[in-house]
């Protein structure tokens, strides 16, 4: 099927141009004159593989274009159109700023034939690559839902970010379809169900398969008991019911389901902290006749605290300090806790942060009922989230206490930090608790070092100066940099190295043997290292070196001397392609 590329551009004669070239190449042309009736066009027509956007344009210039395309993409629940700015303007603070935004390249204007069919080539290519990669790393298979892994990423925006239920879904007695009637038939009802499921959540919802017959589910807005229970009993009618027409009238296992929920942001804002406290309301109605659902509730924390004393802020320090539980977010459960701990200390022992320890307690007043008390426990942790910033940190460490990580404050400004969000929930909630606190403050030297984890480029350059300048650059933007000052060198070096990197960044004319002959040598070695992302470097403004350089695959071509803000933009933009890559392909070897 022919590419659809839509060129936008006040001026006729460089959509003559654009036009002439791509027709005359097997792609289908849309030429538009402006920002405005592009966006008027992709409402009424849809959006194409790629868009050529020219910058500067009366009334609405690229930029501004680009912001309306992704609101408009957004509204119309559109995946993301690539965009390539055309432009005549050299300045380099224009093409990092496109960057930034989301722009997939840069043409200059006038452009080459070949320079302009080859870019839009490649980015095409690297836009369903990712899509393709995204998608099988994604999706499961059998009811298309969101695995595991992309669930844990999407509700972790969710939860962060939107008010409802979280709900935790599991199949009882699902395990006597497969015994009885066999895999196959389990596999219908598991389709079945996830059919069942996305018909009678509320609309808006978010679902994904986390485990066999485990589901989870985001119903934005969802706030009531009520609402849940409803939900719970059209999920267990639907199902018998569809259960009995591939199975047969006479089916009598006892299928049905039950749900654990919990609200949010009342009792946090983490996924995974969240998701396990669903899971102990769903162990709950699985204890008690199976077939319906629970919420979750401060009880359950009192029931798990119940004969512990209370803990010293020095206390819980050393449980969170020992415990290697994997997870991280802004509100927390304790165990979850215990990671983001270790991996915040490290993150600001590395930027030279000092931090401030906070454990606030809640006693009752006298005159307050128990369950005023225990819904003002509740959301008192929710006021305290929202009270600080979204670099600080907070748990629950029992019903009625909450401790605290404030990141780069000074010392002096603690009591009036501290003091602050008790006035403020005092003004709004006063006459059920009585809050004290403990504080305590780290300074860096106190902190246990980071470890490094960055992704991995190579460059290739027998010109000392820009190797240093790159190095200093990339490393900068936490990227680790293998320099080179000869092909010779890196060629034995990739030959002999078990572990290759991400991209290469390979200089043009070099005295030992230029990068052509170099990346020829790559692309002969065949297996992963022939696939590896190379970015030209030169200091040759003829474009025939960079329709050659493209033409050997090269994912694009930097002119010399770069700018470290060019240089980074234009690497990071390969690397997330390049990472996602590497990602995918150390999943299907495990």
């Amino acid at each position: 099927m022919a590419k659809w590329i839509m060129v936008v551009d006040d001026d006729v004669a460089n959509l003559k141009m654009a036009g002439a070239i791509l027709s005359k190449n097997n792609m289908r042309v849309t030429a538009l004159k402006s920002g405005k009736a592009l966006l008027d066009y992709i409402c009424e027509h849809g959006t194409p593989d790629l868009i050529l956007l020219d910058i500067m344009m009366p009334e609405m210039d690229g930029f501004e274009t680009l912001k309306n395309l992704r609101e408009l993409e957004k509204k119309k629940s559109l995946s993301e159109t690539p965009v390539i700015f055309l432009t005549a303007d050299a300045n380099t603070g224009t093409e990092s700023k496109g960057f930034e935004v989301g722009v997939s390249d840069y043409i200059r204007k006038p452009f080459n034939p070949e320079v302009l069919l080859r870019r839009i080539d490649n980015v095409i290519s690297m836009q369903s690559e990712m899509e393709n990669l995204k998608n099988e790393a994604s999706v499961d298979k059998l009811t298309g839902f969101m695995n595991k892994a992309a669930t844990t990423t999407e509700f972790s925006k969710l939860c962060a970010q939107e008010s409802g239920c979280l709900m935790m879904i599991d199949l009882d007695s699902f395990k006597l379809v497969n015994d009885l009637y066999g895999h196959e038939m389990g596999d219908k009802v598991l389709i079945s169900f996830a059919n069942i499921i996305r018909e009678t959540l509320p609309e808006g919802s978010k679902y994904g398969r986390i485990g066999g017959d485990e589901f989870t589910a985001f119903c934005v807005n969802t706030d009531t008991e009520e609402a849940v229970v409803e939900i719970t009993k059209a999920l267990n009618e639907k199902l018998v019911k569809k259960a009995k027409e591939l199975m047969g009238p006479d089916m009598n296992i006892p299928l049905g389901t039950s749900v654990g929920g919990i609200m949010v942001p009342i009792h946090g804002n983490d996924y995974g902290s969240l998701l396990k406290l669903a899971d102990k309301s769903l162990y709950k109605v699985k204890k008690n006749g199976k077939h319906g659902c629970a919420l979750y509730s401060s009880d359950f924390m009192e029931d798990d605290n119940e004969g512990n004393g209370l803990m010293d802020i020095r206390g819980i320090s050393e449980i969170l300090g020992e415990r290697n539980i994997h997870d991280d977010a802004l509100f927390l459960d304790m165990d979850a806790f215990a990671h983001v701990y270790r991996y915040s200390t490290r993150y600001f022992m590395r930027n030279g942060v000092n931090v401030l320890k906070v454990l606030f307690t809640l006693e009752r007043l006298e005159g307050a009922s128990d369950s005023d008390y225990k819904n003002k426990c509740d959301e008192f942790g929710n006021h305290v989230r929202k009270s600080l910033r979204k670099s600080d940190m907070l748990t629950r460490s029992r019903y009625n206490q909450y401790f605290v990580l404030i990141p780069d404050i000074r010392e002096e400004h603690t009591e009036m930090v501290v003091n602050s969000v008790i006035k403020k929930w005092n003004d709004n909630h006063g006459g059920i608790l009585d809050i004290s606190y403990e504080t305590e403050f780290v300074r860096r030297d106190e902190i246990e070092p980071y470890s490094d984890g960055r992704a991995s480029v190579v460059i290739v350059d027998d010109d000392i100066i820009n190797i240093n300048s790159a190095v200093k650059a990339l490393s900068e933007h936490d990227v680790n940099v293998t320099p080179f000052l000869s092909g010779a060198e890196f060629l034995e070096y990739i030959s002999m190295s078990e572990k290759l990197p991400l991209l290469i960044l390979l200089d043009i004319k070099m005295k030992d043997m230029d990068g052509f002959a170099i990346m020829d040598k790559l692309k002969a070695m065949g297996g992963d290292i022939s696939r590896v992302p190379v970015i030209f470097l030169t200091a040759d403004d003829s474009e025939g070196n960079e329709v050659v350089g493209l033409s050997k695959g090269a994912v694009d071509y930097i002119k010399k001397p770069f700018t470290p803000e060019i240089l980074n933009v234009r690497v990071n933009h390969i690397l997330e392609l390049a990472v996602l890559r590497k990602r995918y392909s150390d999943r299907r070897k495990v």
